[in-house]
C-alpha cells in the first residue's frame, strides 16, 4: 500500500511539472520571418525563421526590457524550442 501511494505522489508531482502549453500561430510578420531565438531577447542567437501561419505551442512568457517574450515549441516538431516576441502570436 505504501509503495503505490509513493508512486502516486511521484507521478502527480511529475504531471504538475509538465506544461502542455496552448496552441498559437505566427501572424503579422509580413515579408519577414519571425526569429525563433535561444533566449528571451534580441541579444540571443537566432535558431530559425518562422513564416506567417507556423503553428506553435506557447509554454510561458517573460518580460525582458519592456518586451513580452514567449517560450514556444513547433507544433509539428516539439523538440525545437525557443523564444519569440509575443506581438507576433495569435490569441
Amino acid at each position: 500500500m505504501r509503495r503505490s501511494f509513493v508512486t502516486f505522489l511521484a507521478l502527480g508531482a511529475l504531471a504538475g511539472c509538465v506544461s502542455l502549453g496552448s496552441p498559437t500561430v505566427v501572424r503579422n510578420t509580413g515579408a519577414e520571418l519571425l526569429k525563433l531565438r535561444a533566449g528571451p531577447g534580441l541579444g540571443y542567437n537566432v535558431i530559425l525563421g518562422l513564416p506567417d501561419g507556423t503553428r506553435l505551442v506557447r509554454r510561458d512568457c517573460v518580460t525582458e526590457v519592456g518586451q513580452l517574450w514567449c517560450r514556444v515549441s513547433l507544433a509539428d516538431a516539439p523538440t525545437i524550442t525557443g523564444y519569440v516576441a509575443e506581438d507576433y502570436l495569435s490569441d
